[in-house]
């Protein structure tokens, strides 16, 4: 009862702030659509209004053209603050008539940057739009601001949200970052429908512990996954010292800012971007059916008879086997099962869709964005029929909304709001968490002759010796009941900044209060998988059920199913609070340009029930720019963090950078080729306290027990002990890790265009790692588990190269390209090893989470070799020719652990590559994106005749050893006998190519679609991971584990976009 009814407060809690929430929301675009007064709505009357021809009085012509002089067609051209709006024809003229000469003309295009020019006596205007990829003074987002390209000295990189748009059908604002940003690592883990976001990493790993980014959207830390990809302005990753070092503690792994869009000036533009996506399951593992498995098996029986002569009653003659591939009847089907599992349990395609709508616009006063967007995931696996009253299965539904708002309070005063909301359910079936295995037990390892999955008098198939390595997945999937996850996330923030140039001129302020609330509650029906079970011996044709009453198997009644009321899942929900106050200051002096910023800002936040987690920033930043030809940059950040004790919480990282702006030197004039060169370089220190554990300067300690104390056998003591806990012990001088950056970095821009890039050097120094007390080379008799201590040092290192090209061929055709590559590189430089242990099986020296594995020199291929081989320390004597010849490392004279080396590279890449080719040609644009990694290593394990029982689970791995093919791809199979060591065999080349993205398009004129009320309408398609290369047997980028096993998804999407 007592949780009936806080479940119930909970849910009425959670009603009451979206209620709250939705009159804000409503309450705020009220105020919006009335910025401005009466005079204004007046004013803002269609062009039929008399009061509105009144004052119009200018009429003005001009030509808008390229930076080289070729004419643009369809530039927005329109009067700032006003809806008095035109378009420039295909040969750039354009005609508006204005209000007087103050009237401000503000002229926008796609991928060019925004102009304004005062009319100001001007009755002809001639505007030279500048590309945004050559303009060097766009802006950039950068920690806790922006800043001018042209002056930037941090290796940051940036992508608009339209490029992320492109990505084919991908919901996961993670997964679309793939490819697009230099030094940006991602590793697919799953394509589990709401679950789809990738691990990342920013320059490669230098920590054993957590190694993700912090993520901030708007200025504030935040789950990537709670933004839509419609609602993103720019994402900007900051992977240097002078760029992280204002965020202390948080910024070691390198940071991603998510801006989201804001409304402007102007009239109400609105926007709606639909997608339907095919979603196809990608490439899995391949197994024989069971008729080349029974084959396979009788040949490996032949060679093994000699040392294994049991064998031989397990061999399948002709006759019976020609029954598995070609049964006579349904019966001869159930009792000679071939079952492609693959089919049985996942669709050749399945549909989702996104739909998206935002609107944005504003006047003088006050601008808006609100945007709404509603996703349906589908599922690849087949709805089971259980014959129940429900449908179980996988699926995700999700519904985004967000209110961004400006209002102008006085004119030097702003006040911005963001209000965003997530609804989101996610479904599943009951026993996921720790047995997900159960769902693609079947997929992955069931042989196709080990049983019927359902047969005809509605038995569920099983194998009575042993259930649990043989479990029927589409009887666990079909009778686990459904299990719904809800998240309902609540985010609000507001910021004022205020002006005080009155005071002391380019002097700001600003400050910022954030309040953010995740509830998850789970649900459904539940159903606890009780079935009754059947088995058909195909030797004997005897029928075997798991569940009887008495001695009769048809009175066994199923257990109900029965609806599993929704309750909050008290460890999921999250609540914070933040807030912030900043100074800014930017002045000019002649030649010189001066910033600064001072920060203060703690946050409060806590999952569940646990004590509030506290974090506390000082920040501060001072820029120098010199007549545009030398910058300087220093940054400092003084962080508190209560994960450390008293005497090291408190913490001061600074660094520095500095640039030369080579071309705008005078003796670079005459170099009409070269636009801009710049040199940058950074350096300083930035820490991290995202490590596992909260409390590891304490000891805990447990209460319970006794100890024996008495006369007699038996007698305890009458007091109640405490304890040190065994995994608890504290350490008071644990720290944070640090880790210090340099980076060197040269941007360019020739040819006016044409050709552009960056190239970086980098090399990242981590220090203090901690080491958690399991991991520790302390020897058992210590007594307890050690404490975890900053021990540990990797360097990481690695260059960034990017290429783009960028040429217009004529007035309509434009082509260009955009090339990437990225190097990281660590190795473990301290990790308390063990004094005694080779060199080989220390961590030093490696990478972080380096392979390792026994190595091979080929095949035993005949007796000779195996009466020569080393001895192996279990199973000797079941050698054979076509063992794999196992090298005795350590030369010890035996194969044993100790002969297990570091072997190829991380389950991480080392380096990845992208190339994007494009072309644009009047309405139509195409493109292609190729992504690619190499020196990484994958372990997938796929054992034929693997189980205790030897099941017809045969992969299809290449051609076997046999006496005539000595050179084959993998060794011929045991079937009854033991081959101990495989080698590397199960050790994979996981370098692939993929092509990423691909995309058709066509945008419509303007003149075609005006009367009908249509500003732009674009149709397309597009699709993510459609084509793939590698030597892997199967599409995955980490090796399976319980949460990594849904398989990888290719998408094929059809969507359009409305502009009104």
């Amino acid at each position: 009862m007592k949780n009936f009814r806080r479940d119930l407060l909970l849910r009425r809690s959670c009603f009451t702030l979206n209620s709250l929430l939705g009159m804000l929301i409503f309450c705020l675009i009220s105020l919006a659509s009335m910025a401005g007064g009466p005079k204004n709505r007046f004013n803002n009357a269609g062009p039929d209004n008399e009061a509105v021809n009144d004052r119009f009085q200018l009429i003005i012509t001009g030509k808008v053209t390229d930076e080289k002089g070729a004419p643009v067609g369809e530039v927005t051209i329109y009067e700032k603050g006003t809806n008095n709006s035109t378009v420039s024809k295909g040969d750039g003229s354009f005609s508006i008539t204005v209000a007087n000469e103050k009237s401000v003309l503000v002229f926008t295009l796609v991928s060019y940057s925004r102009q304004e020019i005062v009319v100001d006596g001007k009755r002809y205007i001639l505007v030279s739009m500048v590309p945004i990829s050559s303009a060097m003074d766009s802006t950039i987002v950068v920690g806790y601001g922006k800043q001018k390209k042209q002056s930037l000295v941090g290796a940051i990189s940036q992508v608009k949200g339209e490029t992320l748009q492109r990505a084919g059908g991908v919901s996961s604002l993670g997964a679309a970052l793939t490819g697009n940003l230099p030094g940006v690592i991602t590793v697919a883990t799953q394509g589990t429908p709401g679950a789809e976001d990738p691990k990342i990493y920013i320059r490669g790993q230098s920590t054993w512990n957590n190694s993700d980014p912090l993520v901030l959207v708007d200025g504030i830390e935040r789950p990537m996954n709670s933004v839509d990809i419609g609602s993103v302005e720019t994402i900007s990753v900051l992977k240097d010292a002078s760029a992280t070092a204002v965020f202390g503690v948080k910024g070691a792994n390198g940071v991603i800012l998510i801006t989201t869009k804001r409304g402007r000036e102007g009239k109400a533009e609105i926007r709606f971007t639909g997608n339907m996506t095919m979603k196809i399951p990608s490439k899995l593992a391949s197994k024989h059916d069971a008729y080349d498995a029974i084959k396979i098996r009788d040949q490996a029986i032949e060679r093994e008879l000699g040392i294994s002569p049991s064998s031989w009653f397990s061999y399948v003659p002709y006759a019976e086997l020609e029954k598995y591939r070609n049964p006579a009847n349904q019966a001869e089907a159930e009792r000679y099962p071939n079952i492609d599992w693959q089919d049985q349990l996942i669709k050749n395609h399945v549909m989702s869709y996104n739909g998206s709508l935002n609107i944005a616009g504003g006047s003088p006063n006050v601008k808006y964005f609100s945007s709404i967007d509603l996703l349906h995931e589908g599922d690849i696996i087949k709805k089971i029929d259980n014959g129940k009253t429900y449908k179980p299965g996988y699926g995700f539904d999700r519904v985004n909304a967000r209110t961004n708002l400006d209002f102008n309070l006085t004119k030097t005063t702003l006040l911005s709001a963001n209000l965003s909301g997530s609804y989101g359910v996610k479904q599943d079936a009951y026993g996921q968490d720790s047995w997900e295995y159960r769902i693609w037990q079947s997929i992955y390892n069931n042989a196709p002759n080990l049983y019927y999955p359902r047969y005809s008098d509605g038995g569920w198939g099983y194998f009575p010796l042993e259930t649990v390595s043989t479990i029927n997945s589409l009887a666990v999937m079909g009778n686990n009941g459904i299990r719904k996850t809800t998240t309902t996330r609540i985010t609000t923030d507001f910021t004022l900044r205020q002006d005080l140039g009155s005071i002391l001129k380019g002097l700001a302020a600003k400050g910022t209060l954030s309040f953010d609330n995740s509830f998850v509650s789970q649900g459904g029906i539940y159903d606890n998988g009780n079935i009754q079970e059947e088995y058909i011996d195909p030797v004997t044709g005897e029928k075997k059920y798991s569940r009887y009453l008495g001695t009769n198997q048809f009175d066994w009644i199923p257990p109900r199913w029965n609806p599993n009321p929704d309750a909050v899942l008290n460890g999921s929900s999250y609540r914070k609070l933040f807030y912030q106050l900043q100074v800014d200051y930017a002045r000019k002096f002649g030649m010189h340009d001066v910033t600064a910023m001072g920060l203060f800002s703690r946050d409060k936040y806590a999952t569940g029930s646990e004590f509030e987690h506290f974090r506390e920033d000082w920040v501060s930043r001072v820029t120098y720019n010199y007549d545009q030809r030398y910058f300087a940059e220093f940054n400092g950040a003084y962080n508190g963090s209560e994960k450390f004790g008293p005497d090291y919480r408190f913490a001061f990282f600074p660094s520095a950078a500095v640039g030369w702006m080579i071309s705008n030197e005078k003796f670079m004039q005459g170099l009409v080729f070269l636009n801009s060169l710049k040199l940058r370089a950074s350096y300083g220190q930035v820490g991290n306290d995202n490590v596992n554990g909260r409390w590891l300067y304490m000891t805990n300690w447990t209460y319970g027990g006794s100890t024996p104390l008495g006369s007699s056998a038996g007698q305890n003591s009458p007091y109640t002990w405490w304890s040190e806990a065994q995994a608890s012990v504290g350490n008071p001088d644990i720290h944070w890790e640090k880790v210090t950056k340099a980076n060197f970095g040269l941007d360019y821009t020739l040819w006016n265009g044409l050709v552009s890039g960056t190239v970086e050097v980098f090399n990242d120094y981590r220090t203090d790692i901690l080491l958690a007390g399991s991991s520790r080379s302390v020897p058992s008799y210590f007594g307890v588990q050690p404490a975890t201590a900053n021990l540990g040092k990797v360097r990481n290192k690695g260059y960034e190269i990017e290429l783009r090209l960028n040429k217009s061929l004529s007035r309509d055709l434009r082509v260009w390209a955009n090339f990437a590559m990225t190097h990281a590189k660590d190795k473990i430089i301290e990790g308390e090893d063990a004094q005694l242990l080779d060199d080989y099986q220390k961590r030093a020296g490696k990478p972080i989470n380096q392979a390792y594995s026994y190595v091979s020199s080929g095949y035993y291929n005949n007796w000779n070799e195996v009466y020569g081989s080393t001895r192996l320390n279990t199973y000797d004597n079941q050698k054979l020719p076509g063992n794999l010849n196992m090298i005795d490392y350590n030369g010890d004279g035996v194969i044993d652990n100790k002969d297990v080396v570091p072997t190829g590279y991380p389950e991480r890449p080392q380096n990845t590559y992208n190339a994007t080719l494009g072309i644009e040609w009047k309405g139509f644009s195409a493109f292609v994106q190729f992504y690619g990694v190499n020196n990484i290593n994958r372990f997938l394990q796929l054992v034929s005749f693997s189980g205790q029982y030897h099941y017809d689970n045969v992969y299809k791995q290449g051609a076997y050893w046999t006496k005539d093919n000595p050179n084959a791809d993998v060794p011929m199979p045991r079937y009854a006998s033991v081959m101990p060591y495989y080698g590397t065999t199960y050790l994979y080349d996981g370098s692939y190519l993929r092509l990423k993205n691909a995309e058709i398009a066509y945008t419509f004129k303007l003149a075609q679609l005006k009367n009908i009320g249509v500003n732009a309408f674009r149709v397309y398609i597009n699709g993510d991971n459609l084509l793939l290369w590698t030597k892997m047997p199967d599409d995955r980028e980490v090796s399976m584990g319980a949460a990594t096993a849904y398989p990888t998804i290719r998408r094929i999407n059809l969507g359009c976009n409305i502009t009104f």
